[in-house]
């Protein structure tokens, strides 16, 4: 896939001696691609291409973005994988003998994604951004009340940068939104103590570039960075600058909690003011959205009465 990556055509000759086989177990091999979200293009006389190529992760380019954001590369272990089930599997893995160090994994590809309540994540080849993160934390579980929010002001902030201002919006708990659109989410998983050394691992997914093909499989309103930004992102420059935000927001989330986010998070907050219904198992409630907590609970008035979740599916309705 990497000699592909330019876009332009290679012939199968070519390709046959990079990979040592046949032209014919090319053609196999390139055909085998689609189940990795890729369509590969085929002209006679010319060879074959991945139209519009692709930017793959680059270890350097993401530790120079880090280091451009703030960030401290070289505080951070990172793991770089071509294919890999999960990203959050794998942090989870490496999180529990104990971590002398944060870490981070990244991957071009994923075989089972996962969303929130073990929905599944479209993961096609070298498109959308699959990162997770991990750091040790005193205090259990207890200590991390908000820190998803936490991660959604942090993304949020650093898609603003990237040309979103304005655009973007967070859909408590950790949806990532483009005028109603759903752009990317937040996963948190726990490993560790959950009353003493506690390992939360964060994984966030973000759309680059979905296929059509990828598409099709989302049964909610959706969008991508090229779509809303007329080109490709440079998915190691802003996997640079996610990691240098979570490494800043984490130092004051450890000494001040979700409190010091929370202005933050209202510049954000597209439930706030709207009608709203909590799904919680087969109870729906549905009220006012008005805001969050100091714990980052999403409070609803339901027939003039306030009510506090910590959990829960939400949806929107327009704003009053």
């Amino acid at each position: 896939m990497r000699c592909l990556a330019d876009g332009r055509y290679h012939s199968g000759e070519t390709l046959g001696a990079l990979l040592g086989v046949s032209r014919a177990a090319v053609w196999k091999r390139l055909q085998k691609l689609a189940a990795f979200g890729l369509d590969v293009e085929s002209v006679r006389g010319k060879g074959y291409r991945l139209p519009g190529g692709l930017r793959l992760l680059d270890e350097d380019a993401l530790a120079q973005a880090m280091a451009a954001a703030g960030g401290t590369p070289g505080a951070l272990s990172l793991h770089l994988y071509d294919v890999t089930d999960s990203t959050n599997a794998d942090a989870l893995a490496l999180s529990r003998p104990g971590l002398s160090q944060p870490l981070a994994v990244l991957a071009e590809y994923q075989r089972a994604g996962r969303g929130r309540r073990g929905r599944a994540w479209q993961s096609p080849y070298g498109r959308n951004l699959y990162l997770s993160y991990a750091e040790s934390f005193a205090g259990g579980a207890a200590a991390l009340d908000g820190l998803s929010l936490v991660v959604g002001v942090v993304v949020a902030e650093t898609l603003s940068d990237a040309g979103l201002a304005d655009r973007v919006q967070l859909k408590w708990p950790n949806d990532i939104w483009v005028d109603g659109r759903k752009l990317g989410g937040i996963l948190v998983e726990l490993a560790g103590d959950m009353d003493g050394v506690c390992v939360p691992v964060i994984g966030i997914g973000i759309n680059g570039a979905l296929s059509d093909a990828a598409a099709a499989a989302i049964d909610q309103p959706w969008t991508d960075l090229t779509r809303e930004l007329g080109e490709a992102p440079d998915r190691s420059r802003l996997a640079g600058a996610l990691l240098a935000g979570l490494q800043q927001a984490l130092v004051m989330f450890r000494q001040q909690g979700f409190t010091a986010f929370s202005d933050r998070w209202r510049r954000y907050d597209c439930c706030a003011g709207a009608d709203v219904t909590v799904q919680l198992g087969e109870r729906r409630i549905t009220g006012l959205a008005r805001g969050v907590n100091a714990q980052g609970a999403l409070q609803v008035e339901v027939d003039g009465v306030l009510q506090q979740f910590h959990g829960g599916e939400v949806s929107v309705r327009p704003l009053r």
